[in-house]
């Protein structure tokens, strides 16, 4: 006899916990190891075009398994690819501290720190999109964007964790103890996945109304649903959100570099930029997928960033060109520079939860990872072909046209998202989300 254990609504914020703790341990490694830039330089013995081939294997195997593994997500369900992706990731992340890592005299060869940061984002790929499906269900429709949000906050965390703490492992300790960090986060991860991540016997959603697949046959439910890969309302979005960050990794990535050169800023007050714009980032993440939910406009809220982001970097464009004409000092409008580039930062980032929770919603329950794999790899190419694009622009052209180019991608954005929700969402009030029937589950 099939034994059924009942979860409480309350659940649902323990399935997204461990969304939240899945994705913020491969942040931690995406971001981190980057961040030991010139420690890797160093220690492995490598020169700067060495290192941003390596460098670039990371985020080339995260861009190649996205969609595999978004669409066996919808085949296997959420637990399995989870466990499945953070054991594997862990597994290649001690073998690196094995058998990667400097230690004496001996230094792995470039090829081997290539093939390990490869693999490293061929299977860490496996968690940006397998707990979305387990969201989708586990929340009423009128919370959904909330809880992407938080779930989507996990990255910035997750980078800002490994960006401050791996250098500072990779320098007193060595990058064996730094492949070792990593893996003991994804097997964290995966505990929780274990004790925390079920799949709802009962085809219900939080909110009372009937699932339009069965979450408990993922099969099943993939099958019934019409692929992403065949939507035009789906691909719509994910090449808007591939424009939009286009600007956010142009900030990500160029910002210190740019209030260095143009406005002489010192590094105290880099880095408060930028922990600014990843803050704010965060902090409307959260706030737009609540305000979304109650007033069902996703698509509305998507072209406002859009057209926000467009109209700040044209801003951003003037006024940088204008003080470099005639021999200005750059300096005196480091305010106001520094001022446009944290607005610009953060519209640009400020959406992503928004965005990924109507990707889910176009593609239905039984084909949200698919969805989710196809915005995170069109996210993943912007950042991937955004910091190479951007020193060509530089030395073409300047720092305007850097900024004007932004604006473009913000504009085409704004021209590609949809004008309008394709599934209007229904608000729940705060009494209603109390009354949500329990979940059973295996």
């Amino acid at each position: 006899m099939k034994r059924i254990t009942v979860r409480g609504a309350g659940h649902r914020w323990k399935v997204l916990g461990v969304g939240v703790a899945a994705n913020a341990s491969f942040a931690a490694a995406f971001a981190g190891i980057p961040a030991t830039a010139v420690l890797l330089r160093s220690d492995y013995r490598i020169g700067n075009g060495e290192l941003g081939f390596v460098l670039g294997m990371l985020g080339l195997g995260i861009v190649l398994s996205e969609l595999p593994w978004g669409l066996l997500t919808d085949r296997w369900g959420d637990r399995r690819v989870l466990l499945t992706g953070l054991g594997a990731t862990a597994a290649a992340l001690l073998a690196m501290a094995c058998w990667g890592s400097p230690e004496g005299a001996r230094v792995p060869a470039v090829a081997t720190l290539a093939a390990g940061l490869l693999a490293i984002g061929l299977l860490g790929g496996s968690v940006n999109g397998s707990s979305g499906r387990a969201v989708m269900v586990w929340f009423s429709a009128g919370e959904r964007g909330l809880a992407m949000s938080i779930r989507q906050t996990a990255v910035p965390t997750g980078a800002g964790i490994g960006a401050l703490l791996l250098p500072v492992v990779a320098m007193h300790a060595g990058f064996a103890w730094v492949y070792a960090v990593l893996a003991a986060m994804c097997l964290l991860s995966a505990f929780l996945t274990i004790i925390w991540l079920h799949e709802p016997e009962a085809a219900d959603h939080a909110d009372g109304a009937p699932n339009p697949v069965n979450p408990a046959n993922p099969t099943m439910a993939a099958a019934r649903a019409v692929s992403p890969l065949r939507s035009m309302p789906v691909w719509r979005v994910v090449l808007g959100m591939a424009a939009l960050c286009m600007p956010q990794v142009a900030v990500l990535s160029f910002a210190s570099i740019f209030l260095h050169d143009v406005g002489h800023a010192g590094t105290v007050a880099v880095s408060a930029t930028l922990a600014t714009v990843q803050g704010g980032a965060a902090v409307m993440r959260v706030w737009s997928g609540r305000w979304t939910d109650r007033h069902g406009n996703r698509h509305a809220y998507l072209r406002a960033c859009a057209a926000i982001t467009v109209v700040l970097f044209a801003l951003l464009a003037a006024l940088t060109a204008w003080t470099g004409h005639g021999a200005r000092d750059a300096a005196a409008f480091i305010v106001p520079l520094t001022v446009l580039l944290v607005l610009g930062g953060v519209s640009a980032s400020a959406w992503h939860g928004v965005a990924f929770t109507e990707l889910a919603t176009l593609a239905g329950n039984g084909r949200v990872g698919t969805a989710l794999a196809m915005g995170n790899t069109g996210a993943f190419i912007a950042f991937w072909v955004a910091p190479s694009a951007i020193p060509l622009l530089l030395s073409a052209f300047a720092w305007p046209a850097v900024w004007v180019a932004a604006a473009a991608c913000a504009a085409l954005a704004w021209r590609v998202f949809p004008g309008a929700c394709a599934s209007p969402v229904p608000r729940t009030t705060a009494a209603q989300e109390r009354r949500a029937p329990s979940r059973a589950a295996v």
